[in-house]
């Protein structure tokens, strides 16, 4: 995957080792196989997240909750349970369930590729505005892809483009909310692997807390093995591995390039749910996502200034 070729166990033994210790070895080769990685990885929940509850094999809260905690299970296996636990905090594991919750909830409503699109728009725009909040100052071409962003999400939702339902726009927009709002508190980490466990850990506390009282106000659908199938290999492999090794890529991304391999996640996406799901992809759509991908583009690649 990411390290020489070589027997399965010292493979394993080698990422282990990588990640508890958060300094792995750049080279451009293992930088591009990293990030390639991650962002399928990152595209891959969209289309997991779909799959399972759009053909109702599980409910939205058990699928967050099974997701959490395999995501929980492999980082802990990767940087230590004793780090696992006494890692990260309560506040960012607040703001990744608020993200993990509605992002389930709003794909019993949304196609794979229109949820991801308005995920990662207002995941960027949160953290532009936040940004502005600390006293950053927008350049004109800045304001420019801001604008063109919003333009982008409101065509998005016209009657004129067979719109998704508001209801689950507003559920992802919240869910790009807490994304953002936790990408933003773990920004200055010096152990992002070992703080998303910790975090993972943490949520997934929550989550079974909530559990009960969330599922006797709404009922689901009893979970099928394929739908709880769906949501381990959503949490362990493009939830947990995949964070895990976006983070062992960060490194030697510069930010520019950091963000233009994020612009592919919704394409990527996209083509996820036309290849396993069947799902359509119009000429309209495609137009909307170009609006938003580039006025996010503009957005956020071009450095601010400051106050």
């Amino acid at each position: 995957m990411c390290w020489e070729l070589k027997p399965v166990a010292g493979a394993s033994l080698t990422l282990h080792h990588k990640l508890r210790n958060e300094t792995p070895m750049q080279t451009p080769a293992r930088i591009f196989i990293l990030t390639l990685f991650a962002v399928i990885a990152f595209a891959g929940n969209s289309v997991l997240a779909r799959f399972a509850l759009g053909d109702e094999l599980i409910g939205p809260w058990s699928f967050t909750l099974i997701r959490l905690l395999a995501g929980a299970v492999v980082l802990a296996v990767l940087v230590g349970p004793r780090t696992a636990f006494q890692a990260g905090s309560w506040y960012s594991a607040a703001a990744l369930l608020v993200y993990a919750g509605f992002f389930s909830y709003a794909y019993l409503m949304l196609p794979t590729a229109t949820g991801a699109l308005i995920l990662f728009a207002i995941v960027q725009l949160t953290m532009l505005g936040a940004g502005l909040a600390a006293g950053e100052r927008l350049r004109v071409i800045q304001w420019a892809g801001t604008g063109l962003a919003i333009a982008g999400l409101l065509a998005l939702l016209s009657p004129a483009l067979a719109p998704p339902s508001w209801v689950g726009a507003l559920l992802m927009a919240l869910a790009g909310i807490g994304w953002g709002v936790y990408s933003l508190r773990g920004r200055t980490s010096t152990r992002p692997t070992a703080q998303t466990a910790g975090n993972f850990t943490k949520a997934a506390v929550i989550a079974s807390l909530l559990a009960v009282p969330l599922l006797l106000w709404m009922p689901e659908v009893r979970p099928q093995t394929n739908g709880v199938l769906l949501a381990l290999a959503s949490g362990a492999i493009t939830s947990g591995l995949g964070y895990a090794i976006w983070y062992m890529a960060l490194p030697g991304l510069s930010a520019n390039r950091a963000g233009v391999s994020q612009l592919s996640v919704p394409a990527i996406a996209a083509l996820g749910g036309m290849v396993f799901l069947g799902e359509p992809i119009t000429f309209g759509f495609i137009v909307a996502s170009l609006v938003i991908l580039g006025g996010v583009a503009l957005a956020t690649l071009t450095p601010s200034r400051s106050k």
